[in-house]
């Protein structure tokens, strides 16, 4: 079915597919190995690629995930697996302009390139830093930034000569990432104190902070650049701010722990997965209000659009 949500469920292990329209959930899929926390589909919508982390936190001890899954959504079954040769825990994974799949692999301090035609793994490049746990691209496919957790930094990487271009000292540890869609400006939530780094991509410096009312987690741009999406993972909350004057302009309230945010690309609406409230949240950013709960279970978290 066309025009679907992908909710990634660490705790049942699974991927729930869901119509956004009618806010329910059309199938629920048990990943083959534990646990995913990311997901991305294919352009075609036929194919999610599933990263299988493993069930350790982000710097803490357990099982290091090796794998990505291969879900076809024609079917709603797992059809393939790529190994990516030694202990990785995989966590995100972005499709870019090259039609190639990019992978951040923790435990290896690597970005892991994969060809989602032949299933294969390609290379990887060196992050140069621990815990390098979520990844943008630019949208000309040159660059990647990943954000490393518990080194409080960003590595850049130039994805043309697939090499560490340098690193970006942050804070003492940091969460997820987001770019303006001109690629020009990078956010990033410290963990040690409410307030979010805007960092200029051309200079690779932080050059403002902005307070947040609680510390901050997930991260995302509204296409149009104006607007900043933030999660507050503790405080339940889900703010807007304002690029132009870079202060806080909406904040609702959402079920506990929000930890994933994504846009739907038809309309001016937001989907939030809320980890320990078991909900994926449909939020009406035109109008802020949140307009409906879908139960996802406790452990919800990646999300993905597939059309």
């Amino acid at each position: 079915m066309p025009n679907t949500i992908l909710v990634v469920n660490q705790h049942s292990r699974a991927i729930h597919i869901i119509d956004p329209d009618a806010a329910t959930i059309l199938a629920t899929v048990t990943t083959p190995a534990d646990r995913p926390h990311e997901t991305v589909v294919t352009p075609d919508g036929r194919f999610a690629f599933c990263p299988i982390y493993g069930n350790a936190g982000v710097g803490k001890p357990g099982t290091d995930g090796r794998t990505v899954e291969i879900l076809d959504l024609a079917t709603n079954t797992f059809v393939d697996s790529i190994d990516l040769g030694r202990p990785a825990r995989p966590h995100c994974i972005r499709l870019a302009q090259d039609g190639l799949l990019y992978l951040t692999s923790e435990v290896a301090r690597a970005v892991d390139i994969i060809d989602p035609a032949s299933r294969k793994l390609l290379a990887s490049i060196s992050t140069g830093q621990d815990e390098s746990h979520m990844l943008v691209l630019t949208r000309d496919g040159k660059r990647a930034y990943t954000s490393n957790v518990c080194d409080g930094s960003i590595s850049v990487l130039d994805l043309e000569r697939r090499e560490l271009v340098t690193i970006i000292r942050i804070a003492k540890s940091i969460q997820r990432i987001a770019i303006s869609p001109d690629d020009r400006i990078l956010y990033t939530t410290d963990q040690n104190f409410p307030r979010v780094a805007v960092i200029d991509t051309q200079t690779s410096q932080v050059r403002d902070w902005i307070p947040l009312p609680s510390i901050g987690y997930a991260t995302l741009v509204t296409p149009d650049g104006k607007f900043l999406l933030v999660t507050l993972l503790e405080a339940s909350k889900l703010l807007q701010i304002d690029l132009a004057t870079n202060k806080i302009i909406n904040i609702m309230d959402v079920p506990a722990a929000p930890i994933a945010v994504m846009l739907d690309p038809r309309r001016t609406l937001a989907y939030v997965t809320c980890f320990s409230g078991g909900k994926a949240a449909i939020i009406d950013l035109e109008n802020w209000n949140l307009l409906q709960l879908i139960d996802a279970g406790v452990g919800a978290d990646g999300l993905a659009w597939a059309k």
